[in-house]
């Protein structure tokens, strides 16, 4: 099993933690984070998108000249696609790009890049992290303290609205419960800070 030093927010050990190698002790799988990314990243996109066929362009009702006799070429509309104005030809459309890997992949990406963060030593395991009021400074402080002042993902047993709003003014710091672990915020961050009781809800789910 990794075993792993336990801080407190000023820095200070304050014990070992030994975690479950089924969730942080595997062999990485690049493949599957490579795909779990991808899904990701596609289910991201916003898929707004719109260009008007020819039945959508306003105009084009009556024929531009007659058929024959003219010495042009024949047109029955110059809201065609060949002329200036006209609409588009196979025009993109709002579409959804979200789709789904199996549940096991998923868990195996997970579970593949915090196994990468603990042999990187780029996991921080902390007893607890409790802020009274919401205070940006004390937040820099504590990601001092911890040696984490790189792109930064803090992961927390529960939704804690005094640490989120703490962490709302650092652009290099992201805030998540145990639920929402995902492979994209673990993989962009230099530092994973996460809790105790955060590992155990993780190892819950994943183990």
């Amino acid at each position: 099993m990794p075993k792993v030093t336990v801080y407190n927010q000023t820095g200070s050990e304050v014990g070992d933690a030994e975690l479950t190698d089924a969730v942080f002790g595997i062999t990485p799988n690049e493949s599957v984070v490579h795909d779990a990314v991808v899904m990701q990243q596609a289910s991201l996109r916003q898929g707004t998108q719109n260009a008007k066929t020819r039945s959508e362009v306003r105009g084009g009702g009556a024929k531009p000249w007659r058929q024959k006799g003219t010495g042009r070429a024949r047109h029955g509309s110059n809201r065609s696609p060949i002329w200036t104005g006209g609409g588009v030809i196979f025009a993109p459309k709002p579409r959804n790009y979200g789709y789904k890997l199996p549940k096991k992949v998923r868990r195996l990406a997970i579970r593949s890049v915090l196994s990468a963060k603990v042999q990187d030593d780029a996991l921080i395991v902390v007893d607890d992290l409790q802020f009274d009021v919401p205070k940006t400074k004390e937040m820099v402080n504590v990601l001092s303290s911890l040696s984490a002042e790189q792109k930064t993902l803090i992961v927390t047993a529960d939704d804690d609205e005094n640490l989120k709003k703490s962490a709302n003014n650092l652009q290099h710091v992201k805030t998540i419960d145990a639920q929402g672990v995902n492979v994209l915020d673990v993989i962009n961050s230099d530092k994973l800070i996460i809790t105790k009781k955060a590992v155990e809800n993780v190892e819950e789910v994943l183990g």
